[in-house]
């Protein structure tokens, strides 16, 4: 990875207790989901949040993963940009909090 993502990584986690947001952008088909979580998985590495929406014609899925920064997660991310339907991934400075408020207006919306 490069000297920017280590960075913008370290000034996203140094706001929320060691986590990070990953921002993957996808195709949108059946399995990508159970392909990138599957990955994580067998790495013994932990997903503390994960939000999916299609995005635009619904070709894409956006994929937001909350992950705990550890010295594991820069060769994780070279691994998921590995992935066949892996179009992009960022890092984003959404916290654990987004996840919380999106969750509240889903069951409201229910």
């Amino acid at each position: 990875m490069s000297q920017i993502f280590e960075l913008q990584a370290q000034e996203v986690t140094d706001h929320n207790n060691g986590q990070i947001t990953l921002e993957l952008t996808v195709r949108n088909h059946p399995g990508v989901m159970s392909h990138v979580c599957g990955l994580f998985a067998r790495r013994a590495y932990n997903v503390e949040g994960i939000l999916c929406m299609p995005i635009g014609q619904g070709e894409q899925s956006r994929i937001w993963l909350v992950v705990k920064q550890d010295q594991r997660l820069e060769q994780m991310l070279r691994q998921v940009q590995k992935l066949q339907d892996v179009i992009d991934v960022r890092c984003n400075n959404a916290n654990r909090d987004t996840f919380e408020q999106l969750e509240r207006f889903f069951r409201t919306a229910i």
